[in-house]
């Protein structure tokens, strides 16, 4: 794949941009730090700014040191990413901060390659990281990045194809200014995230849309090339959704890896597995059999989840839940700060109104 040169405009051009167009008052562009920089950068991983706006301040309000983050039980974390989805990025938060104090004193190192060595953060990250909270010359890629040099320098194939994404590392490096890389940083994700949108770009408001090739030939709305398609996979999972006459409901905290790892959900149990017996096994008795509430979908990246709930009504939960610390019974009224699944949070809200029953 030939070598694309780089305009030597361009960087200067999004630093004059962004001064006068850019953003500035989001919560993390304010008392800029390493810390505030890197929880931010992993919350916009899959997610928009209006989304993790609120969820960014709780967090910092929660979390405000590295210190704090590193102290704090892992279930009182997931709890505060109840939501964002994702949830291995808050236990690599958890992890990373943990290293951070015990290796580094609790501050972030300058180095590269020690801060992609914390878990979680990869290049583009950790170049963020150091570009924009201590101005060091690190170029980013991230997805608004990979957008706008795609369209700019009419790069073909699917960014995140081997050849392609090489390609795309070596225009941002070639392209990154000496000087005012917190700005240019700043600039490219902006210019991505409000200009070069994804749908309905405003080429008519971008500072480089003379030298735009894609803008030129007209054939925009074809950058970046998509990922090749594939079929979801689908996949079913029997679910047991045990009440007790306190409005309270069962969950079990998920292994640590795999899919919510570390949150409560409800409990699982095989396909031909009958929810009151699998009650019964643990000493929690049953009026009468468990009921089929409506499933529940959820679509991950990589395959379609259905979950199908299984209800039954326990008569003496103490007995089912103790002296295990996988299981708790859940007040809705009064929730705690654990973490929960989203597809359970919507599930437990529905349960609260009645709806299946």
């Amino acid at each position: 794949m030939p070598a694309i040169p780089a305009h030597p405009r361009f960087a200067s051009r999004l630093v004059a941009w962004q001064r006068k167009h850019g953003r500035h008052a989001l919560p993390w562009q304010q008392d800029i730090t390493p810390y505030r920089v890197w929880i931010s950068e992993i919350m916009l991983q899959q997610t928009q700014v209006a989304t993790v706006i609120p969820y960014f301040e709780r967090f910092m309000t929660r979390f405000p040191t590295v210190a704090a983050l590193a102290s704090a039980p892992l279930d009182e974390v997931l709890h505060h990413w109840s939501g964002l989805g994702y949830y291995a990025r808050a236990r690599n938060l958890h992890r990373a901060a943990e290293i951070l104090v015990t290796k580094h004193g609790g501050e972030f190192p300058t180095a590269l390659d020690e801060v992609m060595a914390l878990p979680g953060i990869g290049r583009s990250t950790a170049g963020a990281i150091l570009a924009i909270s201590r101005d060091l010359r690190h170029p980013i890629l991230d997805g608004n990045v990979k957008r706008v040099l795609t369209r700019c320098f009419a790069v073909d194939g699917w960014p995140d194809a081997p050849a392609v994404l090489a390609q795309l590392w070596t225009l941002a490096d070639t392209l990154t200014p000496r000087r005012g890389v917190a700005t240019y940083t700043q600039a490219i994700m902006d210019l991505g995230a409000t200009v070069c949108t994804r749908r309905q770009p405003a080429c008519d408001r971008c500072p480089v849309a003379d030298l735009c090739r894609a803008q030129t030939a007209g054939t925009v709305a074809q950058y970046p090339s998509p990922r090749p398609r594939k079929t979801l996979p689908e996949r079913t999972v029997h679910i047991v959704v045990a009440g007790c006459a306190a409005g309270h409901w069962l969950l079990a905290r998920r292994p640590a890896q795999g899919i919510w790892g570390g949150l409560w959900s409800f409990p699982e149990i095989e396909g031909a597995e009958d929810a009151a017996q699998w009650c019964a096994m643990r000493g929690m008795h049953t009026l009468g059999p468990a009921d089929a509430l409506a499933p529940v979908v959820h679509t991950f990246t990589h395959f379609r989840l259905t979950l199908q709930p299984w209800r039954v009504r326990v008569k003496n939960p103490a007995s089912g839940v103790r002296e295990q610390d996988d299981l708790r019974w859940f007040d809705p009224a009064e929730p705690s700060a654990l973490g929960l699944a989203a597809p359970v949070s919507r599930l437990l809200g529905a349960l609260a109104k009645g709806l299946g029953g």
